[in-house]
């Protein structure tokens, strides 16, 4: 990674830029992702480079739906794993769930390479190289998932996620958290819980909140997962983002 000056006004969204770009040179993300942090980046700053209060309360939620979740499963793709592995690896451990590499453009030299980086981050149950289930209705790389995970989970965490994979997850019956800094895409407006907000803040936001609720008990858990809408969650991060606008606007 080149050498940022951390007084730089840039330095989070260029060191998660560089993040990306090492991951592609490493053989871990896809020339694509390039594409999709930009779009992505793009979202931050119309949400405020910031976790706003509903993607809190979303954040909370999906670790408490994790918890109460009998064979939870964290899925990883390229960007995700160069972003936030020593998130994910704490996460899984957490849960003690395990990881699964799925990608769209998926060759066997780069679920391998996914899987070392995570081992190296101490990830200790790594699905993906050896798939044989299929998702129904799915005919992508990403159809291709592990019996023992994707498969025969309830619940899903699959931080940056396609909307067909989504979609189809969810006509499984499976329960969806999905990070994606798009409220208006399809994976945010089928997932269970969309969590608008940036992965690099998501991941440990999630985390702190699985540590204060561990232990406890199912009823209570289950009383903050009860009555979350997706839509209301949708809404209230595109009022943000309108707000922001206006605030902008208002300031020329």
């Amino acid at each position: 990674m080149i050498h940022i000056p951390k007084d730089h006004p840039r330095y989070q969204s260029l060191v998660t830029r560089e993040r990306i770009v090492d991951g592609v040179e490493s053989g871990i993300t896809s020339v694509t992702g390039l594409i999709a942090q930009g779009r992505g980046e793009a979202f931050d700053y119309l949400i405020g480079e910031c976790t706003t209060p509903s993607a809190r309360a979303a954040e909370r939620i999906a670790a408490a739906m994790l918890l109460l979740a009998r064979t939870p499963v964290i899925s990883v793709n390229g960007n995700a794993a160069a972003l936030v592995p020593g998130e994910l690896v704490e996460l899984s451990i957490l849960l003690d769930a395990p990881l699964e590499v799925n990608l769209f453009y998926r060759t066997e030299e780069r679920v391998l390479k996914i899987i070392e980086h995570l081992k190296a981050h101490g990830a200790r149950h790594v699905l993906g190289a050896d798939p044989d289930a299929s998702i129904p209705g799915l005919s992508s790389e990403r159809g291709r998932v592990c019996s023992e995970g994707i498969y025969s989970a309830d619940v899903v965490f699959v931080p940056l996620e396609d909307g067909d994979r989504c979609e189809a997850l969810v006509a499984m019956g499976k329960l969806i958290i999905a990070v994606d800094l798009n409220p208006l895409s399809r994976t945010a407006r089928c997932a269970t819980v969309p969590v608008i907000d940036n992965i690099t803040r998501a991941l440990p936001n999630i985390i702190d909140s699985v540590r204060e609720l561990k232990g406890q008990p199912e009823v209570y858990l289950q009383e903050i997962v009860e009555g979350y809408n997706n839509k209301k969650g949708l809404d209230a991060a595109l009022e943000t983002i309108c707000n922001n606008l206006m605030e902008h606007s208002r300031s020329q």
